[in-house]
C-alpha cells in the first residue's frame, strides 16, 4: 500500500508540474499596488475542510506593458492592504498574486546588518563583510552555473568549498602561518567528509529528491542533473560555516599556547589545545544540530500532526532522512576538523621539532606554564 502510495504521490506530481511548467514559463511577474480592498472572507479550500482569507482587490499596475492599467482580481494568497507594492503574475490575460514585494525590507536589514558588523567588528568585522562578499560570489557565479551546465556537483562543491576557505580566511584574519594552518585543516576535513557524504548517502540510498523544488528543477532541466550530487554539495557548503569556526579557533588556541609556554613541546600543546577544541565540539555540535531542526521545523510539525504513521516509517522516509544525514555528516566534519586542524597548527606553528622541551625548564617555570595552561583552557570554557 505505501509503495503504490509514494507512485500514485509521484505520479500526480509529475502530472501537475507538466501542466503549470508552460504556464510557469509564460507567467511575467511585474510590480502593482493596491488601490483599494473591495471585499475579505473566508473560504473552504476544496477537498480539505480548510479556511483560507480571500481577497477581491482593485489594483494598479506599476510597470511593463499594462503600466497604469487598473485590474480587479481574486487574491487567496498572501493578504494585502490599500497601498501595498506586491508582483502580480500575468499568465495569459489571468492575473493573480505571485509575492508581496519585500527588497526594501531585506535592504534595510542589510544596511542594519553591515552598520552593527563594522561598529562592533571594527576592521575584523570589515574583512568578514568581504569574505563573506567573496562567499556568495563563488556560489552565485561558479557552483550554481557550474551545476547546471552539468559539471559534477561533487568536484564543483569541494573546488567551490576550498575557494572559499582559502578567499575567505586569508581575506579576514591575513597571511600568517596560523591562517594558512587553518585553512589546510578545512581544506583535508572537507575532502575527508566528501569522501564520508558520498559513502553516507550511497549507503543510505538518498536520491536527493526530497523536495518539491528538487522535482521541478529534474523536469526543467530534462533529469540532466545528479540530485545526489547536489546533495552532498549542499552538505559541504552548510557545513564550512561552523567548521571554520572551529578551525580558526584551534589554529589560534596553539598559537597562543605555544606563545604563553614556548618552552613546552609539542605533544603537550596538542593536548592542551585539544581540550580546547572539545568546547568547541560540545557547543557547535549542538549549533548545527539546532540550526538544522530550526530549517526544518514546518517538516517536524507537518509530521508530528500526522496521524496514522508510526515513528520508524516517518523516519525512514527520504525527506526525514536527509534531514538526520545532513545533520549527522555535518557533526563529523565539525568532529574532524578539530584533531586535524590542531596537528596540523602544532607542525605549522611549531616548526621545529624539539626546538624547546620541557627538559630546558626549571620546576618552578613548569609549575607556571602548567597553571597558565589550565588557565587558557579554563577561561575559553567561559
Amino acid at each position: 500500500m505505501r509503495y503504490h502510495y509514494r507512485v500514485k504521490r509521484l505520479s500526480c506530481l509529475i502530472a501537475i508540474s507538466l501542466l503549470l511548467l508552460p504556464a510557469i514559463a509564460q507567467a511575467q511577474s511585474v510590480k502593482a499596488q493596491v488601490l483599494q480592498v473591495l471585499d475579505s472572507s473566508q473560504e473552504t479550500v476544496p477537498d480539505t475542510g480548510t479556511l483560507q482569507a480571500v481577497q477581491d482587490i482593485s489594483v494598479k499596475i506599476l510597470e511593463g506593458t499594462d503600466k497604469g492599467r487598473v485590474v480587479t482580481i481574486h487574491n487567496d494568497f498572501v493578504q494585502l492592504k490599500e497601498g501595498d507594492v506586491f508582483y502580480l503574475d500575468d499568465a495569459q490575460g489571468q492575473f493573480s498574486v505571485s509575492e508581496a514585494y519585500r527588497l526594501p525590507q531585506l535592504g534595510w536589514l542589510l544596511v542594519l546588518f553591515i552598520i552593527l558588523v563594522i561598529i562592533f567588528g571594527g576592521k575584523q568585522g570589515i574583512r568578514g563583510l568581504l569574505s563573506l562578499g567573496g562567499s556568495l560570489v563563488f556560489v552565485m557565479f561558479v557552483l550554481i552555473p557550474g551545476i547546471l551546465h552539468g559539471y559534477s556537483p561533487v568536484w564543483l562543491s569541494v573546488g567551490v568549498a576550498s575557494l572559499i576557505i582559502v578567499v575567505g580566511s586569508y581575506v579576514t584574519h591575513g597571511f600568517n602561518r596560523t591562517t594558512s594552518a587553518a585553512v589546510v585543516g578545512m581544506i583535508v576535513t572537507v575532502g575527508i567528509v566528501g569522501l564520508f557524504a558520498h559513502f553516507a548517502i550511497g549507503y543510505t540510498q538518498l536520491s536527493g529528491f526530497n523536495t518539491e523544488e528538487a522535482t521541478f528543477l529534474n523536469l526543467g532541466t530534462q533529469g540532466t542533473l545528479d540530485f545526489a550530487g547536489i546533495l552532498l554539495g549542499g552538505i559541504l557548503i552548510g557545513l564550512l560555516g561552523v567548521m571554520y569556526d572551529a578551525a580558526i579557533g584551534q589554529a589560534i588556541s596553539v598559537e597562543e599556547l605555544h606563545h604563553i609556554a614556548p618552552h613546552i613541546n609539542r605533544r603537550t600543546i596538542y593536548v592542551r589545545a585539544l581540550r580546547i577544541g572539545r568546547e568547541h565540539i560540545g557547543a557547535l555540535v549542538n549549533t548545527l544540530a539546532i540550526a538544522y531542526v530550526g530549517a526544518s521545523l514546518p517538516l517536524l510539525l507537518l509530521f508530528y500532526s500526522s496521524s496514522g504513521e508510526s515513528a520508524s516509517v516517518i523516519i525512514n522516509s527520504e525527506i526525514f532522512a536527509t534531514e538526520i544525514v545532513r545533520s549527522l555528516i555535518g557533526s563529523i566534519g565539525l568532529v574532524l576538523a578539530v584533531p586535524i586542524t590542531t596537528a596540523i597548527a602544532i607542525f605549522v606553528i611549531m616548526r621545529k621539532k624539539g626546538e624547546h622541551t620541557t627538559d630546558s625548564a626549571s620546576p618552578e617555570e613548569l609549575h607556571n606554564e602548567r597553571h597558565a595552561l589550565e588557565h587558557a583552557s579554563h577561561g575559553h570554557h567561559h
